[in-house]
């Protein structure tokens, strides 16, 4: 069966999203991302000497391995661009990993913001004044008076970009960046300082692209002034009339500009920019900053305050401890209610020992004879004792697990609600933001019940900020029970999304629910969102079975069964898959009473129909033995007027 480019997209993304959802794969990533940021802010340099960046970023929050490989990265760097001037900057590493394994993300550093700032700024100092002692170091002091300044206010930036996105902070930490980079360049042509100037030049705002100036300025890579080529490039992009594709030639086009006024004839700056500039288009879209003002600034402070409330109440919970069960405490009793009623016990000298017995023996999974430590004459009596022992030990140590997941679930709840307060706060000043529907939504449900019942529910809504979203609620089994589930869960996720929750956090809140319910594998959902502006879907699937997306190639499998909702709060979540429907494909959504195989056989050659009478043809080639409830829904996108 042919398959559309588009379909070798979809296929390649789903296998990208697989391997990256791998924990390991995905762990390495983050330690070489570290490893990385340690090594490249270590050659940041003021005046042609070295920087405490690597000190900050340690201090900023970075705790465990994440902070030993931070430090041997910076170390690395140290030794790598500066040679025997790099003993003071592994100082600093090694003084900073101290900080970082003793405070990174406890609960003082936490309570006192500027603690490790301020650490982190005594720690350049007082390595810096050891060197002046001891080795000789001549320094001047405005640069070891720069340094801790640096150090200061580098770990403040760090610290609040690690917790919270803010525009300025952003900013600040691009410039810290170009800084770093400005004196890395793998071949002399291609510098890194320029070509992430370049990327900020064509992408970000004035302010950024402004300090990746002034930081290649103050690197001295140059003596071309940057500051002066990235606000041109910057204004260039404001001119009226000229085509998108300036933003790309505009930091390039600037430095060519301002480098003969200044009678400099060093050209290699000019291709890293351009490079940069055309790796800037792949940036995101820019976040304008909010402005608060009357009413709107009130509300966005209500909800940032209840998102701040939310979080510390996330907190607390994550710093309640589990109840110790006192093993000792479980054998000591079963040896006294064995020695209690024994008939030996007037003449027994293993009384003693018995009730002081190894806990491991709670831990065994069945004990025998031959692992009781004492001589005991009525070694039955002890071993019966001993088991019930264990049964409470297990009992109790199910109870505890059970009261963790619980409190994760609780967690997770406060922790979605912190963080769509957030959401919503940054929203608010761009409500009024136009926005245009292209495609009009068509969605036909075909659907059969058994024994009078029917455990799939289906519906179709509108959301928030021209989303539309089609859900299939499939409850697990047949009759009036399955008929409950599916409706309950349906109508919890229509309630939330209609909010304009998330639909990634609505389908974790359904997890939640269903094992603090204690209905794991109650319900399986298929959730497609679908962007009316842009015609593209999000198909969230969760236990459900396999979706199929019909087109001119074919019919194209859609996500995969997994396992359903509620079976534990780690290690199991919804899988989503990216599609298209702007070009008359059909999404059919289909149950577990569907044979998706055998009605994609037959039916994806009338792909044509209307959605209606293709949904009734889906249900019938796949129906089967009608053993089980089953629906099938089709989903199409027409063109719509901009007027509409």
């Amino acid at each position: 069966m042919l398959m559309s480019i588009g379909g070798y997209v979809r296929t390649g993304q789903r296998f990208v999203r697989k391997v990256t959802s791998d924990p390991r794969l995905r762990s390495a990533g983050v330690g070489c991302g570290y490893f990385l940021a340690g090594f490249l802010f270590s050659a940041a340099s003021l005046g042609h000497m070295p920087m405490p960046l690597p000190l900050a970023l340690l201090c900023a929050g970075v705790s465990g391995w994440p902070s030993v490989l931070t430090a041997l990265g910076g170390a690395l760097g140290y030794r790598v661009f500066w040679g025997g001037a790099a003993m003071q900057g592994v100082a600093w590493c090694a003084v900073g990993l101290l900080l970082a394994l003793a405070l990174g993300g406890r609960k003082l550093s936490r309570h006192m913001p500027l603690l490790m700032p301020i650490l982190a700024g005594f720690t350049v100092a007082v390595v810096g004044l050891g060197f002046r002692l001891w080795l000789g170091d001549t320094t001047p002091t405005a640069m070891y008076l720069l340094r801790i300044g640096l150090a200061v206010g580098a770990t403040r930036v760090f610290v609040l970009v690690l917790e919270r996105r803010d525009p300025v902070v952003d900013w600040l930490a691009c410039g810290l960046a170009v800084l770093a980079l400005a004196q890395v360049a793998p071949i002399p042509a291609l510098g890194l300082g320029f070509l992430a100037a370049g990327m900020l030049g064509a992408k970000a705002p004035f302010p950024a692209a402004a300090l990746a100036g002034l930081a290649l300025d103050l690197a001295q890579v140059t003596p071309v002034p940057m500051t002066a080529v990235m606000s041109l490039a910057f204004l260039l992009r404001l001119a009226p009339g000229l085509p998108k594709w300036v933003s790309i030639t505009g930091p390039a086009a600037m430095y060519l500009v301002v480098a003969p006024l200044c009678g400099v004839r060093d050209w290699t700056a000019v291709l890293p920019l351009a490079l940069g500039s055309g790796l800037g288009l792949l940036l995101p879209p820019q976040t304008p900053i909010a402005h608060r003002r009357g009413e709107t600034g009130m509300a966005q402070v209500r909800l940032e305050l209840a998102a701040e409330a939310m979080a510390q109440t996330q907190q607390l919970l994550l710093e309640v401890t589990d109840f110790p069960i006192d093993e000792g405490a479980l054998v000591s009793k079963a040896a006294q209610r064995a020695c209690g009623t024994c008939p030996c016990r007037k003449s027994c000298h293993e009384q003693t020992a018995a009730t002081r017995m190894p806990t491991a023996l709670l831990h065994r999974p069945l004990v025998t004879a031959e692992d009781l430590p004492v001589d005991c004459r009525k070694r039955g009596r002890l071993l019966l004792e001993l088991r019930r022992s264990q049964d409470q030990f297990r009992t109790l140590r199910a109870d505890r697990d059970k009261q963790r997941e619980y409190r994760g679930a609780m967690v997770q709840q406060y922790q979605f609600l912190c963080q769509y307060l957030r959401e919503l706060a940054d929203r608010l000043p761009r409500r009024g933001e136009e926005r245009h529907q292209h495609y009009r939504p068509v969605v036909q449900v075909c659907s059969a019940g058994v024994a009078g019942a029917n455990g799939d529910r289906c519906l179709w809504f509108a959301g928030t900020e021209l989303k539309y979203y089609v859900l299939l609620c499939d409850g697990m089994g047949t009759g009036t029970g399955a008929e409950a589930e599916g409706k309950a869960a349906a109508s919890m996720l229509k309630r939330l999304l209609c909010a304009g929750y998330p639909a990634e956090y609505a389908l974790r809140s359904l997890n939640s629910l269903c094992i603090l319910r204690q209905r794991s594998g109650a319900v399986t959902v298929d959730l497609a969102e679908i962007d009316l502006e842009k015609g593209k879907v999000s198909l969230y699937k969760w236990g459900a079975a396999v979706s199929y997306l019909l087109s001119s190639a074919g019919a194209e499998k859609i996500g995969t069964a997994g396992a359903p909702p509620g079976l534990a709060m780690q290690g199991t979540r919804e899988t989503v898959d990216k599609l298209s429907l702007r070009r008359g494909e059909t999404l059919v959504l289909l149950s577990d009473g569907v044979d998706g195989e055998a009605a994609m056989r037959r039916a994806w050659e009338l792909k044509d129909l209307p959605p209606g009478e293709l949904a009734a043809k889906v249900l019938q080639y796949g129906k089967g033995n009608g053993s089980d409830d089953a629906t099938a829904a089709t989903i199409r996108l027409y063109p719509t007027a901009l007027s509409t």
